[in-house]
């Protein structure tokens, strides 16, 4: 019988349970959404983390699932197991079956019975059940065994293990249980098979499928009152194990994507079997990357993104070493794409800039990579000078500062030499460089958004759609960090209302302001947070009389404030049609904030919007404005809103209902986006659209600010202004004006060239006075020179003159320069390789002329507060050279 391929496999299983009633839920994104505890989804429960926990609800009991998840960080950091190990991954896929307190153990074990002995055949023989054996607390779970036999099971194959194998925890609280596992023994011979191999490190069981039982609240310990289910069988290994091989990457889930790779090398199947880690990690590291990027991650230095960079480059270094020479990594993204977008649109949708961005991190990448090797190569060789067996954490931290090289590629390069790095040193220095980003977890003006999950309140009806007042009661009081039963004039208080017409904010959106009012109070409402699913909470001072628990107020949002905030929320729609429109639909909203006084638009692009597509993009805006398009929402499954062509945000959570803002009519519509914030009726009231800056945020990150309305023609007035006042300074017409300031700048660039060529005669003068005064210590022959005045750009011309005539040694140029010093470093290639570093050597002479700098090993500058103390640092090069040289 023909093996059944993954997607056979991925088919049957969701359809399988879609006939047993249960919801085909699409795979939410590798982003879990406003989920700050995890970088990626890394099992296929995180998208329901919310339902299990009792915080959202669905319109469905029962769903199945095939889940993109990423393991490469924390609890489940396989990254280092890729490539060696035949079964690791950073990307998979998890199949899943989920019961939302609807059935239990009865139904899941003879449905998972039935799926895996009729729908995939597999051997009776051949298959091993294991259930929690109990502890003092929780009593073994006989009745998934006897449900196990009664399906058709062995007994003798059902086993019992404890708490570490067969019980599941979500964390200190929430839903936990029992679990039960499914082994499979895939040795040749059956005699051989035994109990003892089960949960063991044994290469010829496997484990298939996890069925968790959710029946406890872990704090207490005490049965839940709707009981669940939580099912996961990974992909890959149910391929290996129904397509009868030993390692994932004999599926057909990764051998066309090896196959590329040896083709784009010209190697042979000889070839791979001797570098089979390597073309794994590949193979594995091409799937991770096509999907993090589709999914809005892009290379980076801190979070998700430093992941995806780490990932990236390792699987570039994993090709050098086997031989690509030259760019290869987006040919191999691209076998990902081909095989993969036909159950995953977005691979395809994102093609182009899924592979750019993957081309752009490998060439930057490679930039450095030669130099970095051949400085870890110097690094490796002073430690053994030093009988030293590892390489000190300021060396690895410097590896990846300068060169970008991550932690475990220095650690991989060290180990192929027989030496380990100095972790703790080098974490040390990364915390002393930098401070990491933290999920925030307080309100901007104090309050403690984790305390609110302990409140129970009811969810808040927002009502700001429809109207800027309402009636409302007060629920809740918190004063520093405290509840309270009243807050009194003058006090900053956090208020929880039943009803609110402020909007929390969401999506880039800034919260609303405004009052609360009664007869005993006035409140003013600087902003509104969301901090737990449902809860709206005002952030405000009391300025007048006491507001207490049960009082009644007048809740009323500044209607100036949130109809320019209107504008600017529906002009950041418009805009971003435009953008895809002009620059292609690769340009997905990555970050936004949208404010009363302006709005601020991220984008995925690769390059700087050129003028010409800024005006094309404002006008477009315009026209539409022009045009008094009406703006309509509705809310409607999620699937829904998708088919009819709704944008959805990579990284946002999205409830199985959603709002669907559509700008236009229905049938001609100009833009449909999932999205909770308010807009104008008509895009008329927009007024005007002016794009007023356009900058780079990160790498493949664009942003444009935009402003609208009033604001929009006060910027009109203000350009308008400046233009007439230049063109009467330079005594011309307005229309003129360009052609003026043009020869103007020809005349600036024409005695440019007479001053530079000036400066040129003047250097050459020097570089041969200098050359005179070399001296040698340690060695190491060096130039240590007073440059007067000069600024950076001539000490680096100076600098460089004396380098091509130097041959060997070090040049070390400081001059005082608008009352600051300037320090310059330069260190011949043969020396760099000794172990000589311009970077440290600047950031030693830095220090006593009162500042700090650094750099590449080949060249470094720095700036000093203290340009009197120069001579003293350059007194110093000799002592700064020689401790290098030890």
């Amino acid at each position: 019988m023909k093996p059944m391929t993954s997607a056979a496999i991925r088919e049957s299983f969701l359809e399988f349970f879609a006939q047993r009633g249960h919801t085909r839920v699409p795979s939410s994104s590798l982003v879990p959404g406003n989920d700050p505890t995890l970088l990626f989804a890394n099992s296929g429960m995180v998208p329901f983390k919310d339902t299990f926990l009792g915080l959202e609800q669905r319109p469905y009991r029962r769903a199945v699932t095939a889940q993109k998840c990423l393991r490469v960080s924390g609890k489940h950091n396989d990254l280092e197991e890729v490539g060696p190990s035949p079964r690791h991954h950073t990307f998979f896929e998890m199949l899943g079956n989920f019961s939302f307190g609807d059935y239990f153990k009865a139904d899941a074990i003879p449905m998972a019975w039935t799926l895996l002995t009729d729908v995939f055949a597999l051997p009776v023989e051949r298959l091993w059940f294991t259930v929690f054996q109990g502890n003092e607390r929780v009593a073994a779970d006989e009745d998934a065994a006897a449900r196990w036999v009664a399906a058709g099971a062995d007994p003798q194959r059902v086993l019992r293990f404890g708490e570490k194998d067969n019980f599941w925890v979500m964390a200190d609280t929430g839903p936990c249980g029992p679990c039960s596992e499914i082994t499979m023994y895939i040795g040749d011979d059956l005699q051989a098979m035994h109990a003892g191999g089960v949960n063991s490190d044994d290469p010829d069981y496997v484990e298939i499928w996890n069925n968790v039982f959710m029946q406890f609240e872990r704090s207490t310990m005490q049965p839940l009152p709707r009981p669940s289910v939580d099912t996961g069988m990974g992909l890959e290994r149910m391929a290996m194990v129904l397509q009868g091989v030993r390692s994932t990457y004999e599926t057909d889930l990764f051998v066309p994507i090896i196959e590329r790779t040896i083709g784009l090398l010209g190697s042979d199947p000889a070839h791979y079997q001797a570098h089979r880690a390597a073309y794994r990690a590949i193979a594995d590291h091409s799937r991770a990357v096509a999907f993090l990027i589709a999914d809005g991650v892009l290379p980076g230095n801190t979070g998700r993104s430093y992941v995806l960079r780490r990932i990236l480059r390792r699987a570039v270094y994993q090709g050098r070493s086997i031989g690509f020479e030259q760019p290869f990594f987006a040919d191999v993204v691209a076998t990902v794409i081909d095989r993969m977008s036909p159950v995953y649109p977005d691979l395809e949708r994102r093609r182009q800039f899924i592979l750019d961005a993957t081309d752009a991190e490998e060439q930057q990448f490679r930039s450095t990579l030669s130099g970095g090797v051949v400085r870890l190569n110097a690094v490796i060789a002073q430690a053994r000078q030093q009988a030293r067996a590892h390489i000190a954490g300021d060396d690895a931290f410097m590896l990846k500062d300068t060169y970008g090289f991550p932690l475990d590629l220095t650690q991989r390069i060290a180990a192929d030499a027989g030496m380990q790095v100095d972790e703790a040193g080098y974490e040390a220095a990364m915390a002393a460089q930098r401070q990491r980003s933290r999920a925030a977890t307080r309100f901007k003006r104090g309050g403690d958004l984790d305390a609110w999950s302990d409140h129970d309140l009811p969810a808040t009806r927002f009502v700001g759609y429809e109207a800027l007042h309402a009636s409302a009661r007060v629920l809740a009081l918190v004063v520093n960090g405290d509840r309270v039963s009243e807050a009194v004039a003058g006090q900053s208080v956090q208020i929880v209302l039943d009803v609110t017409p402020f909007y929390a904010e969401s999506g880039g959106q800034i919260g609303d302001a405004g009052v609360l009012s009664a007869e005993a109070c006035q409140v003013a409402v600087h902003d509104a947070q969301r901090p737990v699913p449902g809860v709206i909470v005002h952030d405000a001072e009391v300025r007048s009389g006491v507001v207490r628990i049960g009082a009644s107020v007048d809740a009323a949002v500044t209607a100036q404030t949130r109809r320019a905030t209107m504008r600017n929320h529906t002009a950041t729609h418009l805009m971003h049609r435009a953008l895809r429109d002009v620059l292609g639909e690769h340009a997905a909203q990555a970050g936004s904030l949208v404010s009363p006084e302006r709005l601020r638009f991220d984008f995925t692009h690769h390059r700087p919007v050129t003028a010409e597509q800024l005006r094309d993009i404002e006008q477009r805006v315009n026209d539409w404005v022009r045009d008094d398009e009406p703006v309509s929402w509705r809310e409607l499954p999620y699937q829904a809103a998708l088919d009819a062509g709704a944008l959805a945000l990579f990284g946002e959570k999205y409830g199985d209902r959603v709002r669907m803002v559509t700008v236009g009519d229905a049938a001609t519509a100009r833009s449909r986006e999932l999205c909770g914030g308010t807009h104008v009726a008509r895009t008329g009231e927009i007024g005007a659209f002016r794009i007023i800056a356009e900058s780079s945020v990160a790498a493949g990150v664009r942003r444009i600010e935009a402003l609208t309305g009033s604001g929009a023609d006060a910027f009109d007035q203000s350009q308008g202004s400046t233009l007439r006042e230049l063109a009467a300074r330079l005594g011309v017409a307005p229309g003129a004006l360009v052609d003026r300031v043009e020869a103007l700048a020809a005349e600036l660039r024409q005695q440019q060239r007479t001053i530079d060529a000036l400066h040129a005669r003047l250097a050459a003068g020097t570089v041969e006075t200098l050359l005179e005064a070399v001296r040698e210590h340690a060695g190491v022959r060096y130039i240590a020179a007073h440059a007067g005045a000069a600024d950076a750009t001539r000490l680096r011309e100076l600098g460089d003159r004396l380098r091509d005539r130097l041959g060997s040694g070090v040049i070390v140029l400081a001059s005082a320069h608008d009352e600051r010093a300037q320090v310059l470093v330069m260190v011949t290639r043969d020396l760099t390789a000794q172990g000589v570093h311009a970077g440290q050597l600047v950031r030693t002479l830095a220090a006593i002329v009162g500042g700090s700098g650094g750099g590449r090993p080949e060249m470094a500058q720095a700036g000093g507060r203290e340009p009197g103390r120069i001579a003293e640092a350059l007194a110093g090069v000799p002592d700064a050279i020689a401790s290098q040289r030890r």
